[in-house]
């Protein structure tokens, strides 16, 4: 197959997978109690796509991934509720995954491990920007499957796997529970160490330095940029959500190890 058709259609299904995510987006932290639902719907598979503003349910060609949000100008064709911007970028995003997963695979078995590593993570940096939370419903899956991948070659083995798991998890866990003794208050957020944990197990943990050295400063300069931005006290006063750099820190960790086991010589 040639390489722009596979690139084309990485491009389409990913679009299509992001489409998906921004129902489990959505969806999830309201099914898990996480957030409240204030009456829209919160079930994944049911009730289907709808405008969460009339309730209108979309028909086909509203749902085309990017192309729909653009002809429709970001809003419901019914009533004109404005429809998030986080739609369009996440479909966007899924495109860019696709290529990337098809890229950086070196067989089908690690097609489907990378995809799923990179959409979940995807997944969860929506979901814990938009309401702090990082739902166990995709944190502990994420974790076991990084441990089920690490007997395939392309991965840290399984003794780094478990390690990394139970290093990364239990380090981070002491750590918050230190801080909560001494500051009286939750520094890390339950989410936080099994995302760790979850990256010790996909990344191994040799890795697991250079993953935290990303999260921490990519964290630190989102921070000084917030402040110098002008919202020194809100930046100052506010919740850092870590689990979008710990997030990405994870994705280019993995993405490095992959680029030094498949590169020539």
């Amino acid at each position: 197959m040639a390489d722009w058709v596979l690139y084309g259609a990485a491009l389409l299904v990913g679009a299509l997978l992001g489409s998906f995510l921004n129902v489990v987006i959505s969806r999830l932290p309201r099914s898990a109690g996480l957030v409240e639902a204030e009456g829209r719907p919160s079930g994944l598979a049911y009730p289907p796509s709808q405008c969460e503003a009339c309730g209108r349910r979309l028909r086909p060609f509203d749902l085309i991934p990017v192309l729909s949000y653009i002809l429709l100008r970001g809003r419901c064709r019914t009533c004109g509720a404005e429809i998030g911007i986080r739609h369009l970028l996440v479909e966007i995003g899924g495109s860019l995954l696709g290529v990337a997963t098809v890229y950086l695979a070196p067989s089908a078995l690690a097609l489907a491990a990378i995809g799923i590593l990179f959409f979940m993570l995807l997944a969860l940096t929506v979901i814990d920007a938009e309401t702090g939370f990082l739902p166990d419903r995709l944190t502990l899956p994420l974790l076991a499957l990084g441990l089920g991948f690490s007997f395939a070659p392309f991965t840290p083995s399984p003794v780094q796997s478990f390690i990394g798991a139970l290093v990364g998890g239990g380090g981070l866990w002491l750590l918050a529970f230190a801080y909560r003794l001494f500051r009286g208050r939750e520094g890390l957020g339950g989410g936080d160490v099994k995302l760790v944990a979850a990256g010790g197990a996909w990344c191994g943990a040799v890795a697991l330095p250079a993953l935290l050295l990303i999260a921490s400063v990519t964290g630190l300069l989102f921070a000084l940029f917030q402040m110098v931005g002008g919202r020194k006290e809100r930046a100052l006063s506010a919740e850092l959500r870590f689990g979008p750099f710990l997030c990405a820190a994870i994705a280019l960790t993995y993405t490095a190890e992959l680029l030094e086991l498949f590169a020539p010589g």
